[in-house]
Order: C-alpha cells, then structure tokens, then sequence
C-alpha cells in the first residue's frame, strides 16, 4: 500500500514514545467540534439521510452528490466502472490515485503536473488533484471544464480530487459536475478537521452517481458520520471564522519555513517543497518528536501542515533553526 500521513505508531515504533507534534497529515489542528449524538445513531442500521445530501450540496454547489465513506472509497471503486482504459494520473500526487488505476487492467501513466494538458489528447481518464496533493499547484477552472468537454466527447472522464478546495476554491468545478464525465471528489476530513469520520462525496451525473452506489453497496456511510458532518456542512459561521484563521496560518507557516531558507509551496493547510536532503531532514524533525511527511520519489521532498497552537509553533520553529544550522 502507498504510504500516508497520520501514521504515528509507525513514529513511535521507530523513534519511540514521545510527545508527537504529528504535521505529516495536512489536516485543520483545529477540528469541528462534534455536537451530541443522539444513542440510536449507534443502534440503527445507517439509512442514506436526504437532508445531509442536500446540506452537501448547498455547501459545495454541486447539483449531485453521493455520500461515500471517506473519498478513499471512491478512489478504490471507480477503477472498476469502467473497460480497461488508458489513464492518465498527475504526478507527484496523492498516490492512491495512481495505485488504484494500475489495477483492473487500465493501462496507467503518471505524467507531471505541468504537462497534463497534453495528456487529455491521449487518455480515456484523466485524474488530477486541484489543488494538488503534495505540492498546492492549481490548475484553472476554465481549463479543467475543457478538458472534461473533450474527454466526455469519446466517452471519457475527468476526475478532479478537490479535497484541499475548501479554502482555496475558486478553481472548483464541483458545480459544473452534471455534466457528464465529469466526477468531482470532495473531503470533510480536511478542512473540518474530521478524518476520522470517513465522510467524503462525489459529484458526478446521475448515471454515475447509481452505479458507483450500486459497486460500493449499503450502510457505506455510518449514522454518526452523516450526522456530524450534516451539523458541519451547515455551520456556516464557524466555516467563515476557519477560513480566515486558516489562510492567516498557512501564510504564517510559509512565513516561517522562509525565514529559515525554505522556499515553498502549498494551501493554507500545508506546505511542500522539493528537498535534497529529505531523508535527513525528516530524521531530524522525528529525533525531535515532530512528524512531518516524506516523499521518497517523484520528487522527494517534505510536506508538512499547521501546528496547532503557539507552544507547537514555537516548537517547530525551534527545529527549523536547529536544522539550519548544523
């Protein structure tokens, strides 16, 4: 299985138990705060809840949504709807993508970022994250819905993970997603700070949307799930008051890792750059109990998201000027 951020008992069985400063997972440090649960949510059977749909939808604009358990999930089952197919997948990227595509008898290419657009010409299914995972670049809206326009031509997709959209969504194309061949994937586990609650969407046509629901089958979304993340996707007052900490932290963040000769890139809930001496580095920000992640190819380099308060900041900061000067 490709490697992921979060996995802090990998850190402890290697550096040991310690007070972790976990940076590697690119997640809001400061989560929505779960309301109470009613006691049948953890009884009944999960029924799939119209009105968390629609809450979905008017938070992202979107005209259709399916409510899947965690994106993942998506990105494990849309390989299989479709005839092997030649697929194109952005890299770097988040690696499930490319993992997933390589199986069920697809034909795969990883192409750079950059030269995507070339891509379109020569793919069944094209894949991208906007922004990108690990490295923030964006491509613009209006290329993006011509790219779909000209896959869909021949039968083809365009699928856009936009789990890092949240903050910055001005390229989103979620609700232009009735269009077919279009799949839009959206997390909750990002921006509200809730990866584990496995909630996630997909935006497609309608078509798609019932076959995807008919792969992954039922009860894919647990009853508290769908009830944390309705009372999420509805609070709009505390979306308006994260939004700007986030985008105030994230330009504190490249701030920092500037002062200390980092030039990086990224969202306002991560930062990435390409780093000669990766492996180093991220030996020595684990010696020091801060986990960040590291990309061992593709190429290396080191991402690593928000602390959560000033004493972590601090902390962090600390450890940068350590590695500076060695």
């Amino acid at each position: 299985m490709p490697e992921h951020g979060g996995n802090l008992r990998d850190a402890a069985r290697r550096y040991g138990d310690q007070d972790w400063l976990d940076l590697s997972a690119g997640l809001n440090p400061h989560w929505y705060p779960a309301p109470p649960l009613p006691g049948n949510a953890w009884h009944r059977l999960p029924e799939p809840d119209a009105a968390l749909t629609a809450a979905a939808c008017a938070y992202y604009g979107a005209p259709a949504l399916l409510a899947v358990a965690g994106t993942q999930a998506a990105i494990q089952a849309l390989p299989r709807l479709r005839a092997p197919s030649r697929i194109a997948v952005s890299a770097p990227s988040y690696a499930e993508h490319a993992h997933h595509w390589s199986l069920h008898g697809h034909t795969l290419r990883e192409v750079p970022y950059a030269a995507l657009a070339g891509a379109v010409a020569e793919s069944d299914v094209v894949v991208v994250c906007n922004p990108n995972n690990p490295t923030g670049a964006v491509i613009p809206r209006a290329e993006l819905l011509q790219w779909a326009d000209v896959l869909a031509a021949r039968g083809g997709w365009l699928v856009v993970d936009e789990a890092f959209a949240d903050v910055e969504d001005a390229h989103s194309v979620a609700d232009q997603a009735g269009r077919p061949g279009l799949i839009v994937l959206r997390s909750v586990g990002k921006f509200f700070g809730l990866a584990g609650l496995r909630l996630g969407f997909v935006a497609a046509d309608h078509a798609l949307l019932g076959r995807l629901d008919d792969e992954l089958g039922p009860w894919q979304v647990s009853g508290p799930a769908q009830l944390v993340g309705k009372a999420a996707l509805l609070d709009t007052a505390w979306q308006a008051r994260t939004r700007a900490a986030l985008r105030g932290q994230g330009e504190r963040l490249h701030g920092l890792l500037a002062a200390h000769g980092i030039a990086s890139s990224g969202t306002s809930l991560f930062r990435w750059w390409p780093e000669a001496e990766a492996e180093a580095f991220h030996e020595h920000m684990a010696r020091r109990g801060i986990w960040v992640r590291l990309f061992r190819t593709g190429p290396r380099g080191i991402r690593l998201g928000l602390p959560p308060d000033e004493t972590s900041w601090l902390r962090l900061g600390g450890a940068l000027e350590e590695w500076r000067t060695r």
